[in-house]
């Protein structure tokens, strides 16, 4: 595809949001079950829901502008998964590996902020007020379990894990 204008460019990006939505959909139930923590737990459970929302715009979106949601492969999400199912296979204590979870669910939160924030930034620039306002909920919600996941590191993970509690 030929990005001669920012209206490609900002199908494209959906079309990689898209496909990182795909794979932390199949990747937060894996993480639900690696965590011990029921807050963390809960937090991986929502967020899952919140996810299928955040597909369901992206698809209205592109219903909108007469495009296919297909197209891309996010590489940088198949990064950032990768690295955290590769912490789910350390050999850690439940709370360290609880607290490494949260590190890695972060970098996924602030990859998706970033990449939602720029979409965002590109409707509104185009006049594109619908997707605009999508796109920021979607911005809103990912922020929101970000200070979520911090919440939860700083009020018992993190504690838990600095002092080898929950061996």
């Amino acid at each position: 595809m030929e990005l001669a204008t920012l209206q490609d460019l900002f199908v494209e990006q959906l079309q990689d949001l898209y496909d990182a939505e795909q794979q932390i959909l199949k990747a937060l139930p894996k993480m639900s079950q690696a965590a011990t923590s029921p807050q963390l737990k809960q937090a991986f459970d929502t967020h899952e829901q919140q996810t299928r929302t955040h597909v369901q715009r992206l698809e209205q979106i592109f219903q909108r502008l007469g495009k296919s949601p297909q197209g891309q492969t996010c590489k940088g999400m198949r990064g950032l998964i990768a690295e955290g199912e590769e912490l789910m296979k350390e050999n850690a204590r439940p709370s360290v590996r609880d607290a490494g979870l949260i590190t890695a669910a972060q970098r996924v939160e602030h990859y998706e902020i970033a990449g939602y924030g720029t979409v965002r930034t590109y409707a509104q620039e185009m006049g594109d007020q619908e997707s605009m306002q999508l796109l920021q909920q979607t911005l809103d919600e990912e922020g929101e379990t970000d200070k979520k996941l911090t919440q939860i590191a700083e009020s018992t993970v993190n504690v838990k894990a600095e002092t080898g509690a929950g061996r």
